[in-house]
């Protein structure tokens, strides 16, 4: 089913009875990645054996991350972009706060468009200058990213620019898609796809894909239990929307139009994880893989990890879809997944406030081959008896059997020692 129509894949499991009125084509895509060639990356999908191990799954992960701005997001503006350069456009305007304000901005550089870009206030300075460096016309405007989208609007109708959006436009989705036509050229017989899902122009482009060119293939969304929007509209939920969430690049209040229409045709299934599991991802393909990946891009991996048992023994595609992550919220998280993994634990000893006490009590673990961070002693905030003293030791383990390790020789020394 090569060169047929993505309309005329197999009915779903999800989407209850909505009219499709959407008709995008296989060859829609393939005319994408025509436009595409030469302007973004066709990046590397490769299987993980490490992963692969730990998950009892064939894992191949498709690194979006390596993009030139970072993110997938590139190829729906460039596909998008290069369509209006062709037509007479000379500028285009996008609301944004990450990475499809920089994917609009490099390329409307790269073909000669005027691009404004409207950034809520609270955007971080270094993405609004990331930005700014592509010569595009930054305009902060509004306290939430409706406000920023009102105005982006206004401007586009007062300035005679074409409106831009992230993903609720067929060209967006359409060049998203070229994701899923690469992976499956690299590697034909994967039989499940993982995506991350926000408004849903990635899992749109890439499930349209792979349907028409794999009717069997099972492709499974994943959002945040934060931000389950798209999940509420297909699946006819009403979970609460959250505030904030580690996977920016998905924290969508409403979804997309077009992209839900998409998904309830062609997605088997949308799945939620919750903070802790894309940390828990973040950190491991750091570790295993060597390769930076925002919140986003680790959701599919993080649900993955979360129910194994699903996926078990099936040859299974990863997008691992950006890579910009603020660099203090990368080094909390690497800190709070090394003391998930056992690796860095906080000790409160107990002992007679005498001197030599704490020399007896780093010396042991010392000995016992852990590394000490941090002390503090804490003389007034305790419940111990005035001629006692409680320590407090942050120190860097090889793991929980090493912890205990720890706690039984400062036992053996005669201290009262527990984990908090």
């Amino acid at each position: 089913m090569e060169d047929g129509d993505a309309g005329e894949s197999p009915a779903p499991k999800l989407g209850r009875g909505q009219n499709a009125h959407i008709m995008i084509a296989l060859q829609d895509i393939r005319l994408a990645a025509g436009r595409l060639r030469g302007q973004v990356l066709d990046t590397p999908c490769v299987e993980s054996r490490t992963l692969s191990q730990i998950t009892g799954s064939q894992i191949f992960l498709k690194f979006e991350n390596l993009q030139f701005t970072a993110s997938f997001k590139e190829r729906g503006a460039c596909n998008k972009l290069v369509q209006l350069a062709e037509g007479g456009t000379r500028g285009v305007i996008a609301m944004s706060a990450g990475n499809h304000a920089q994917g609009v901005a490099y390329h409307a550089q790269r073909l000669g468009l005027r691009a404004v870009i409207v950034m809520p206030r609270f955007t971080p300075g270094v993405k609004v200058e990331r930005t700014r460096s592509f010569a595009a016309e930054v305009v902060l405007h509004g306290d939430t990213l409706e406000e920023a989208r009102s105005h982006a609007l206004a401007l586009a109708e007062r300035e005679q620019l074409v409106f831009v959006h992230p993903y609720d436009d067929e060209a967006i989705a359409i060049g998203q898609g070229t994701v899923g036509l690469e992976m499956l050229q690299a590697q034909p017989d994967l039989d499940t796809l993982i995506v991350s899902v926000g408004g849903g122009g990635l899992i749109a482009g890439v499930a349209t894909a792979a349907k028409a060119l794999k009717p069997g293939i099972e492709v499974i969304g994943v959002q945040t239990l934060r931000f389950p929007s798209m999940y509420n509209a297909i699946k006819h939920q009403d979970l609460p929307l959250g505030s904030s969430s580690i996977a920016e690049g998905i924290a969508v209040s409403r979804p997309g139009r077009i992209p839900q229409e998409m998904i309830a045709r062609h997605v088997d299934d949308i799945v939620l994880v919750d903070e802790g599991d894309i940390e828990q991802a973040i950190v491991m393909l750091l570790e295993i893989e060597k390769t930076l990946v925002e919140g986003a891009g680790a959701a599919p991996l993080a649900a993955l990890l979360k129910n194994p048992e699903r996926w078990r023994g099936r040859k299974v595609g990863l997008i691992l879809s950006g890579g910009n992550i603020d660099p203090m919220l990368l080094a909390a998280i690497i800190h709070r997944g090394m003391v998930r993994a056992g690796r860095l634990a906080r000790l409160r000893v107990s002992a007679r406030d005498v001197p030599g006490s704490l020399a007896r009590i780093t010396a042991i673990v010392s000995e016992a081959g852990a590394n000490i961070d941090e002390v503090h002693h804490q003389r007034a905030f305790t419940l111990l008896a005035a001629q006692n003293v409680e320590v407090e030791l942050v120190v860097q383990t090889r793991g929980r059997p090493h912890i205990q390790l720890v706690l039984d020789a400062l036992h053996a020394g005669g201290f009262a020692a527990e984990e908090q």
